[in-house]
């Protein structure tokens, strides 16, 4: 997330090579694609300039976000993974439920599972993204309890 934001401010999106059903269908915008070129740059910087190069970049880039000392924010996965280990219950399962749309714009449905509890289900443009939604609506239901 916080990598494609850095290359939403660098606007690199135009930049980016892409196949043209990549591109019509609004690559240049899309947060996995943006974090990933972001990832490269540093990259690539890294092997160009070294170490204290990349770090310059990096700390200039991400500076008010490491200095606000904020601590990490856990995705919803990662806390139902967590919630379940404390309770000394078998980890979260995910299944994909339906996929629509075209190959370039996709719908998917997700379900995570959770012994003991009732399913829940989240909805988006990639299967991650969808998990990560049915995992915020089982936080949202269950965590609580």
């Amino acid at each position: 997330e916080t990598c494609a934001e850095i290359a939403t401010q660098w606007d690199v999106g135009p930049h980016v090579a892409l196949g043209l059903g990549e591109a019509r269908g609004g690559g240049r915008k899309k947060a996995a694609i943006l974090a990933d070129v972001c990832e490269s740059l540093i990259g690539a910087v890294f092997v160009d300039g070294g170490f204290a190069a990349a770090e310059a970049v990096v700390l200039k880039a991400w500076g008010e976000r490491i200095t606000a000392g904020a601590e990490p924010a856990r995705d919803a996965k990662t806390a139902v993974q967590e919630w379940a280990q404390s309770r000394a219950l078998a980890p979260p399962r995910y299944e994909e439920v339906e996929r629509s749309g075209p190959a370039h714009a996709p719908h998917f449905v997700m379900r995570v599972t959770l012994d003991g509890f009732e399913p829940e289900v989240g909805a988006a443009s990639s299967k991650r993204a969808a998990e990560q939604a049915a995992a915020q609506a089982f936080l949202a239901r269950w965590a609580a309890t």
